[in-house]
This record gives structure tokens, C-alpha cells and sequence, in this order.
């Protein structure tokens, strides 16, 4: 409960900038032109991810040397500074381009807490219980979920309870200010929690990590980390641009975009700690290329569906598949990933490696699938992102398991 809260915290301040993407361009970015706008807010939500890397190597090297404990804790209150300035950001009507600077500096604080969570929050959970460590490492990507429902509730709310006028004037700011009053609680709650036994029992041996020690000795499953990262990544981050990819492509009510993406997120919190647990029993790869293989052939014919039979219910139902394969995948996911380093190396291995996929092929893929469907006018856009992805990560799955690697 206390990596979940916290996890969960970390993930909708981000989340929830997607989701308010296109009142955000209105209001930081007006250039007189709509998709140009979006585009550029879309960058900037893009940026926070260029200082991924940069965070995991530093926030991640702290974990394997200083911690799990004292990492979480370190990278939660940075997460909450950068909530802070977003929440108090001056409009570009209120302040000119100072307003547009404090947000993109925001969001770039935001992207490196960021990178260190995933690398602390996955190792510690990982190490709770060997035995059990597909289904406690799961709640790493169930905790998730739960950014999906409240930010996709969020959504719901501003969308039908308030005019577009109060939207603008005030109520974009309300999930930002939620998150700072949860921030404190999360923060006393990792201050107090145990550190992980098993980087205990190394420091207490004189063998915590390094940096140059994990980038020398850990290339090959640096790669095979980034490799399975990059089809949850961008499943994940394609989502954030559905909602408004519901509006603007498919001309649904903003509330039937966010019901469907809130539909995902109790799939992906009941159904993500399941498959974990399964891992435990019968490996971690089975269900994770099945889940690859299901997305690389369906996604495609779902979108095409989609878009020849457009209403609420096939945007929900298409989500609601895609919940399902993106359970499966990412419910063995954080324990294979931990499975392929060393304890003196997790922090940090599974901190770049995430990192570096998340930057690459996540954080800006509600921008680049905007940009495709801008330069081919086709809906299609992020079913064909999407299934890229998943061939790259089914390949990997396959390495692994062609290596004998378990």
C-alpha cells in the first residue's frame, strides 16, 4: 500500500496533464490555430520525458547505493514541487510567456522524479517476497490503473459538471491541487515504511552497487529491458491521447473518452495483480507473448471497427480489449524485469531502462500519433503506433526465451 499510493501519485500528476491537454494549449500555448496549440502542449508533455534518464540514473544509482526507501521518499517530494508550480502556474493571458516557461520547468522537475521512481518503487517491490514475486511486483503497474480511474474521473467531472468558461478559469487547476493534499500523507507513509531485506542484507555485506558497475557488467539486460518496456509504454501513453482522440477524430462527447479510459483502469487494477500472481506458477513469458502476439494482429482490425462503427460503446469496448492484453502483458512485466539484474543493480538497471523506453517511445507518443494523423488523415495512426511497438517487444520476449533466460 505504501509503493502504491505513492506510485499512484507520481503517475496521475502526469496523466492528468494529458488528459487536460487540449484546455492546457487554450490556455499556455495560443497561437490562433487549434492543432498547433495541441501540438505544442503536447511537446511539453513530451519534454517532462527528456529528463527522464537523467533522473533515472541519478535517483536510481541513490536506491542501489543509499536505499529504496530513502529513493521513494527522495523522488515523491520532487514529483510534489513540480504538482505545485502546475497548480500555481500564471495563463499566458495572466503572465505572457513567463506562464508558458514555469509549466515546461514544472514539467521538466516532474519527468525526473519520474525517472527514479519506477527503478526504487519495482526493486523494492520485487524483493518483499521472491516467491511471490510476479504478484507484489504487479502492483507496481496496477498502482497505474488507479492513476487511470482517478484521473478518468477527473476527466468525467470537468467535462459535465462544469461550463467550458469555469473549465478555463479555475477548473483545470482541481486535480493538480488534489494531488498536493495526497502528497503529504504518501510522504510520512514512505518515510516510515521498512527498507527491502534484501538490500539490507547487501549493504550490511559492503556490496551496494554502482553506476559504472551496472552499465559495464549489465548492457545485454539493460537492451532486454528497454526491449520489453517499449509495447507498455506505449500502450500506456497512447491512452492519455485517447480521450481527446475520441472527441477530435471520432466526434464522441469528451464524457463517453473519459468512460471508456475509466472502464481501463478497473480492468487493468483487477485484472494486472492476477496475472502476476499467475507468473508465479506457470513463468513470466507465456502470457506476455500471447499478449504481444494479440495486440501486433488485433489492434489494427479494432481500430478499423472502431472507426466504421463509431459510437460510445465501440470506443469502450475497444478499451476495454485493450485493458485486457495490457493486464496480461504488464502483470509479469516488473518481475521479469527485476529477474534480469543483480540486487547491487536494480535501482539503477531497471531505472534506465525504463527511462529511456518511456522517453523514446512513450512520452511523446500523444504527440507523434497527432502529428501522423495531422500528415495522413488517417484514425488509424495509433493502431499502427501501437502495433509497432508490439513487434518490438515480442521479439524481445522471444530472445529471452530463446536464451534460456528465467
Amino acid at each position: 500500500m505504501a509503493i502504491s499510493i505513492g506510485n499512484a501519485l507520481e503517475w496521475f500528476d502526469l496523466a492528468v496533464y494529458g488528459f487536460l491537454a487540449a484546455t492546457i494549449a487554450k490556455l499556455f500555448f495560443p497561437t490562433g490555430n487549434d492543432v498547433y496549440s495541441l501540438l505544442l502542449t503536447l511537446a511539453t508533455f513530451g519534454v517532462a520525458f527528456i529528463m527522464r534518464p537523467l533522473g533515472s540514473v541519478v535517483i536510481g544509482a541513490y536506491a542501489d547505493r543509499a536505499g529504496r526507501k530513502k529513493a521513494l521518499t527522495l523522488s515523491i517530494t520532487l514529483m510534489l514541487i513540480g504538482t505545485l508550480a502546475v497548480a500555481v502556474a500564471p495563463t499566458y493571458a495572466q503572465a505572457g510567456l513567463l506562464g508558458s516557461v514555469i509549466l515546461v520547468l514544472a514539467r521538466l522537475v516532474q519527468g525526473f522524479s519520474a525517472g527514479g521512481e519506477f527503478g526504487s518503487a519495482t526493486a523494492f517491490l520485487s524483493e518483499m517476497n521472491p516467491k511471490k514475486r510476479g504478484l507484489y511486483s504487479s502492483w507496481q503497474f496496477a498502482s497505474q490503473g488507479l492513476v487511470t480511474i482517478f484521473a478518468s474521473a477527473f476527466g468525467v467531472y470537468l467535462s459535465t459538471g462544469l461550463t467550458p468558461e469555469q473549465l478555463e478559469n479555475w477548473g483545470w487547476r482541481l486535480p493538480f491541487i488534489f494531488g498536493l493534499l495526497i502528497g503529504p500523507v504518501a510522504i510520512y507513509i514512505r518515510r516510515n515504511m521498512r527498507e527491502s531485506e534484501e538490500f539490507v542484507d547487501l549493504s550490511e555485506q559492503g556490496e551496494t552497487g554502482t553506476l559504472s558497475g551496472t552499465v559495464s557488467t549489465q548492457r545485454r539486460n539493460l537492451l532486454l529491458s528497454f526491449g520489453l518496456v517499449v509495447l507498455l509504454t506505449t500502450m500506456a501513453y497512447t491512452l492519455l491521447f485517447l480521450p481527446a482522440y475520441a472527441v477530435r477524430q471520432l466526434g464522441l462527447p469528451a464524457a463517453a473518452g473519459f468512460t471508456g479510459t475509466l472502464i481501463m483502469g478497473f480492468i487493468q487494477v483487477a485484472l494486472t495483480p492476477v496475472f502476476g500472481a499467475f507468473s508465479d506458477r506457470i513463468g513470466r513469458t507465456p502470457t506476455m507473448l500471447l499478449a504481444s502476439l494479440a495486440i501486433l494482429v488485433g489492434i489494427i482490425p479494432a481500430f478499423i471497427y472502431l472507426n466504421g462503427h463509431i459510437s460510445a460503446f465501440s470506443f469502450q469496448l475497444v478499451l476495454a480489449g485493450l485493458a485486457v492484453a495490457m493486464a496480461a502483458y504488464s502483470g509479469p512485466l516488473a518481475a521479469m524485469m527485476a529477474e534480469l539484474f543483480p540486487t547491487r543493480s536494480r535501482g539503477a538497471g531497471l531505472s534506465m531502462s525504463y527511462s529511456f523506453a518511456v522517453a523514446i517511445f512513450g512520452g511523446f507518443a500523444p504527440f507523434i500519433i497527432a502529428w501522423m494523423i495531422e500528415l495522413t488523415g488517417s484514425n488509424l495512426a495509433p493502431a499502427i503506433y501501437l502495433a509497432c511497438a508490439a513487434a518490438i517487444s515480442l521479439v524481445t520476449l522471444i530472445s529471452i526465451r530463446r536464451t534460456g533466460h528465467r
